[in-house]
Formats: structure tokens, C-alpha cells, sequence
């Protein structure tokens, strides 16, 4: 075993780790592990990524379905644009110039370290003041009533995934989560399954189009997606043993890290 096949599968263990105690969303730091560890650009670095995320998520959905927490319906419309979205963000991940990327990806992970601590700081407090969601169940029917603004919000949270999805590399969890946690009353088990759902087709969408542009690393690629899906599996039961907002502020201040990277790099490129 190589150099690199332990460096991958030792990247793939942490990212494994990150997923199992944050769920969908986790995997936006797999793409400055491999551009840290390995030198790679983001546009080799995502069809890499975006391969265990999509296998990763695929997982997810599938237990999820087999315990009948997965809203499909909610889950095929966010997919549907962001699937359309998808390719549309490998062409411009292949078209900005590497520094930009980079500091587009910095921005990001600021913000979505900003959100993960001030969801971790609302968790403790609690919060009744949001207004009524636009997707609601009808506690008589379990069923999910299907409104105009409703549809509008999972179309919109779908088209975003799909882009920065392709354009980053992600799976686009930390836009998905938020979105569902804001316009919707589903439990937080059923926002993540619903969310990996989606995922695992928007995440096909953008490796496909990565695919069709350039070839994949698989002596990186295999041993990070499994590294990172064993760990995943394995210590996915930490989650309900963690306080959330310790896991939130922890992801909070690894997003931060990964960006300070991605910004000075692109400040030297």
C-alpha cells in the first residue's frame, strides 16, 4: 500500500467521522482535505469527493426508506432542478480561474460555519418565535400538504444544491438541512434521510458531468470512499450520544480552518 492510498483512506476516515456525527452536510470538508493532503485543484479533488458522498448518501436514503422516515415526494422535487443544476456548475467550475474558486469556496464555508454555530446556540436557547412552515404534515393522514410555497421552496433549495454541487463538488447537505429545518415541520431524522435522498441524485447528476470532462483518480478515490463509509457506518451511534450543539460548534470550527486554507491559497495562486 502506497503513499497516497493511506493518505486518501486516512482523509476518508475523518471525513467519515465528521458525517457520522453532523449527517448530511458533513462531507463540504472532504474537498480542502484533498486539496491540503494531496495538492489536488478542486476540479480533480470533486469527482473524488463527490463519489463517496454519492455512495455515502445512497446509503443513508436507503435506511432511511427501510424506516419509512423519507419523504420521497419532497425529496424527487428538490432533485429535479438541482439534477438540471448539476452539470451547469461543472462548467463553471471548469471555466473560473482556480483562485476565484477557491475564494468562492472560502465564502462558502465561512457562511455555513457561521449558520452551524448559530443553529448550535439556538438549539441551547430554543427558539418559538419562527413563523408557520410552508411544507406541513397532516397529523391525520401523515401526509404532506402540498402548497404553492412549499413546492417553490424545495424547487429553489434543489437548484442551489445542484449548482454548488457542481461547481464545489459537494453534496450540497448544508443548503438542503437548513432549507427543510426553515420551511418545513418534518422531525430532524426525516429532514436528514430526506436530505441524503435528494443528495445521492443531485450528487449522480455532477459526478456524471465530472466524468464526461475528465477522468477519475480511482488510487485516490477508492480508498477515501471507503475509508469514509466504514467509518460512517461504524461510529454513525455517536451521534445520539453527542450533544448536537458540541458536534455543531466542532464542524463550526473545522469549516473556519478549511477556509483560512482555501483563502490563502488562493491569495498565493
Amino acid at each position: 500500500m502506497n503513499e497516497i492510498t493511506l493518505i486518501s483512506a486516512g482523509l476518508g476516515l475523518i471525513v467519515g467521522l465528521v458525517l457520522a456525527l453532523t449527517g448530511a452536510g458533513g462531507t463540504i470538508l472532504a474537498i480542502p482535505l484533498l486539496m491540503f493532503s494531496l495538492g489536488l485543484p478542486v476540479q480533480q479533488a470533486a469527482p473524488i469527493a463527490l463519489l463517496a458522498i454519492l455512495v455515502a448518501s445512497a446509503i443513508g436514503a436507503f435506511q432511511g426508506l427501510s424506516k419509512g422516515i423519507v419523504r420521497y415526494k419532497a425529496a424527487m422535487r428538490i432533485a429535479l432542478l438541482g439534477v438540471l443544476c448539476a452539470p451547469l456548475g461543472v462548467m463553471l467550475a471548469h471555466w473560473l480561474p482556480r483562485p476565484m474558486l477557491n475564494g468562492l469556496f472560502a465564502g462558502i464555508l465561512i457562511a455555513v460555519a457561521m449558520r452551524s454555530w448559530k443553529n448550535a446556540q439556538s438549539g441551547e436557547e430554543g427558539n418559538s418565535s419562527a413563523p408557520p412552515p410552508a411544507c406541513t404534515i397532516n397529523p391525520a393522514t401523515s401526509r404532506l400538504f402540498w402548497t404553492a410555497p412549499c413546492t417553490r421552496s424545495l424547487i429553489a433549495t434543489g437548484g442551489l444544491a445542484g449548482l454548488l454541487s457542481g461547481l464545489l463538488g459537494v453534496g450540497g447537505g448544508f443548503v438542503v438541512v437548513p432549507s427543510l429545518q426553515r420551511v418545513s415541520n418534518f422531525t430532524h431524522q426525516t429532514i436528514v434521510a430526506t436530505t441524503l435522498a435528494a443528495i445521492a441524485l443531485i450528487s449522480l447528476s455532477s459526478l456524471s458531468s465530472y466524468l464526461a470532462q475528465s477522468s477519475i483518480q480511482w488510487h485516490i478515490a477508492l480508498p477515501f470512499m471507503v475509508s469514509t463509509i466504514l467509518v460512517m457506518l461504524i461510529l454513525s451511534s455517536l451521534r445520539d450520544k453527542i450533544p448536537n450543539a458540541v458536534s455543531q460548534k466542532g464542524f463550526a470550527l473545522l469549516c473556519v480552518i478549511a477556509a483560512i486554507y482555501l483563502a490563502a491559497n488562493a491569495v498565493q495562486i
